[in-house]
């Protein structure tokens, strides 16, 4: 079996080395030929109030069968200075059922998570987006900057966080990049912005559906458990809805609520992978509002854990054990 320790993904796997293979999967989901297991997620309960579970899948296609486990520790940060997400990743051999592969999951749960805001740039956004606008400024936020910049001529980055004085983690990367950044009120960042990230933890709607102009494109990164809530119901109603996969975005991404007041239905939702895979339009105007709601999926985490692999052979750095 071959190791791959947290360590050594960052210097192996690159946020643009993340994209096609989370392309790709979502292609393969859209064509029936992948598929994700359904997801275990525990409260762990004091002392630790550790969310643990499993993220799984089979993708047929690209060969890839495996699971994805952990979770969040809220106190790991303060008590043993330990990344709070943590996650590993186990591939398995799809012919057979032995274990082909251990590979550490916490970067690569951040580096799947951008690429997939990524993807639906690429696929969805106008061509001559010029302002990104981003809303939330934590860990997870400069990885969906750095990805998005690879994806249009932006111009310039905007953005607006709960706490202000994270922002200046932004403003370094989008610098970095040669580009202005601007700290902005909501309405600013709504009328300015041609496509607009929002990665918060929010239970209640940051972004109104008044707030939003025509023609933009959203990418709403935060939303993954029942309650959690980024923009209004309504803006789904004005939008084209894009999404990962659409049973989760129905009961615990962005299109809860829109659901459940019965602004949209599922048949409202699209799978991004059929725009990739050209059996749906996508855009179909420059006025056109569309929003990816972007849940997370075990096939994600498979995917380019399988692509680290690749790399860690190719470069001499996976590490083999007998079990």
């Amino acid at each position: 079996m071959i190791v791959v320790p947290e360590s050594a993904c960052p210097g192996l796997l690159s946020l643009e080395d993340a994209f096609a293979p989370v392309e790709q999967v979502f292609a393969a989901m859209a064509r029936g030929d992948a598929e994700n297991f359904p997801v275990v997620r525990e409260a762990l309960g004091a002392p630790e109030d550790a969310l643990y579970g499993f993220k799984g899948g089979y993708d047929r296609a690209g060969a890839t069968l495996g699971v994805k486990a952990g979770g969040y520790w809220p106190h790991n940060l303060a008590r043993r200075n330990v990344t709070n997400h943590q996650s590993t990743v186990f591939l398995f051999d799809p012919a057979t059922g032995r274990p082909t592969a251990m590979i550490g999951g916490n970067y690569l749960t951040a580096a799947r998570t951008a690429a997939a805001s990524a993807v639906s740039i690429k696929h969805l956004a106008r061509a001559d987006a010029k302002v990104l606008g981003m809303i939330g400024a934590g860990h997870q936020a400069a990885f969906q900057l750095r990805a998005a910049l690879r994806q249009r001529g932006f111009e310039k980055v905007i953005g607006w966080n709960l706490h202000p004085e994270m922002l200046p983690r932004l403003a370094e990367v989008a610098e970095a990049a040669g580009l202005p950044f601007e700290s902005v009120t909501l309405d600013q960042l709504g009328a300015e912005a041609d496509v607009i990230i929002s990665i918060t933890s929010s239970f209640a709607p940051i972004l109104t559906a008044a707030q939003v102009r025509p023609g933009t494109h959203l990418a709403c990164m935060g939303t993954d458990t029942k309650g959690k809530q980024e923009v209004e119901a309504a803006l789904l109603g004005r939008a084209t809805v894009f999404t990962d996969e659409v049973a989760q975005s129905i009961t615990i991404g962005e299109a809860q609520h829109a659901i459940a007041a019965g602004l949209i239905a599922e048949a409202d939702i699209t799978p991004i992978g059929a725009v990739i895979n050209g059996t749906h339009r996508g855009r179909t105007s420059a006025d056109e509002i569309t929003l990816f709601d972007g849940t997370g999926v075990g096939l994600q985490d498979l995917a380019v854990a399988a692509r680290v692999v690749e790399l860690a052979q190719a470069a001499g750095k996976a590490m083999q054990i007998d079990i």
